[in-house]
């Protein structure tokens, strides 16, 4: 429920809101036959002069014909804002106090002046207010695109998403409604346990949290105190919500759970054509580090690296070195399709690397990536340093 902020109607929206102060509070209005002050219509031009401009005497203004209240104080109304004052000497003590520039500049013989009614700010003519007003419009518009674009909109987390698609199959006769109720029991069991129901391309390791539970965990690592910044970004909720889970939230999680972790910053293209040549070359480091000289790294115990850009991101589970030299990142994608992740169950060395899962120099050409790598354990007064540290988040920066 969205209030007006100038006579506190209730609305049910905020483009019911922006068509309410057009209409009612942006267009003329008669003049207050006493300091010439123009309301939104007779109705608060009646209630201006009777807070602004009271008769002498006990009796007050009022309609004719209208019936005698009983006796009692009852609240009375700023005309100008909605707030309420409990008799009126307060109530015009506050025209005068908050809205007095305004009645001032009303008065005979000065220039009108036509007050924002969100902002406060006074203009020169009904032109200037209507294209000031019209800025705090675009603001909510361009305010509301970039939460829609980061999935900040409330529009509805994993779940909600889960059913639209399995509902889109029903309608489209790819699934029967008795798998539908299935497949919607399995999904709320396993969001009740916390648990991956392997939907997520992880079957058989029901272990691995599911994607709310991953939200909910990093809630918890915001509550513990890590990056302040970056949880003022989500309002502090991410559940419920298709919201962009970045480096930097991925950061927090593992620290929170005292994995010795940090973010590498590949911030511009390093190479022709928008590539990133350093970033494989820092790859080819991480896993290569410790290694003898001349040795070939067939298989190694460090954990895979996070890789985020712009929308997206995956998993860096490896990396080729070709004999000319050339470098392939392996990559897992939560967007290869899931036949072609089977294909690396099968125990068979013939088996080569689906094409998915190759990403030469070439296929990587996004302005900016970041790398989340983790290289041990904290101790307790480590991570405490490093809460700390969060509390202003830096990465390192290549080049």
């Amino acid at each position: 429920m969205q209030v007006c902020d100038v006579c506190g109607q209730e609305l049910l929206s905020e483009s019911e809101v922006r068509s309410h102060l057009a209409r009612v509070h942006l267009g003329p209005g008669p003049p207050c036959p006493f300091c010439g002050f123009r309301g939104g219509g007779y109705d608060q031009l009646r209630r201006h002069i009777d807070a602004a401009h009271p008769e002498p005497g006990p009796q007050s203004s009022r309609p004719l014909g209208a019936a005698t209240a009983a006796p009692g104080p009852s609240p009375l109304a700023c005309p100008l804002c909605g707030e309420a004052a409990a008799s009126a000497p307060g109530l015009e003590a506050h025209v005068q106090a908050r809205h007095g520039r305004l009645l001032l500049a009303t008065a005979p013989g000065n220039k009108q002046l036509y007050e924002c009614p969100m902002c406060d700010l006074v203009c020169a003519s009904p032109q200037i207010l209507q294209e000031h007003v019209d800025l705090h419009l675009e603001e909510c518009s361009f305010s509301e695109g970039i939460n829609r674009q980061y999935g900040l909109d409330d529009s509805g987390g994993y779940k909600q998403q889960f059913l639209k698609n399995m509902e889109r199959e029903v309608n489209r006769g790819r699934m029967q409604p008795f798998e539908y109720h299935k497949r919607k029991t399995d999904m709320m069991e396993s969001l009740a346990f916390g648990v991956d129901d392997g939907k997520t391309k992880s079957s058989d390791h029901t272990l691995i949290p599911s994607i709310p539970k991953i939200q909910s965990m990093i809630e918890d690592a915001w509550k513990e105190g890590f990056d302040p910044r970056g949880a003022s970004h989500f309002n502090n909720r991410l559940r419920g919500t298709k919201a962009w889970i970045g480096a930097c939230e991925i950061y927090s999680l593992l620290t929170s759970l005292r994995l010795k972790c940090r973010v590498i910053d590949f911030h511009k293209p390093t190479g022709p054509m928008g590539t990133h040549p350093r970033l494989f070359e820092w790859v080819l480091s991480y896993y290569s580090r410790g290694r003898e000289d001349g040795a070939k790294v067939v298989c190694t115990s460090k954990p895979p690296l996070y890789l985020q850009h712009q929308g997206h991101s995956r998993t860096v589970v490896g990396i080729e070195e070709k004999k000319n030299r050339t470098l392939c990142l392996l990559i897992f994608d939560p967007g290869c399709p899931s036949q072609e992740m089977q294909k690396l169950l099968r125990h068979n060395s013939d088996v080569t690397f689906p094409k998915q899962l190759q990403k030469f120099v070439g296929s990587l050409k996004d302005k900016q990536y970041q790398i989340v790598a983790v290289d041990g354990v904290l101790l307790p007064e480590e991570k405490a340093a490093r809460l700390e540290a969060s509390q202003v988040f830096t990465a390192e920066k290549i080049p």
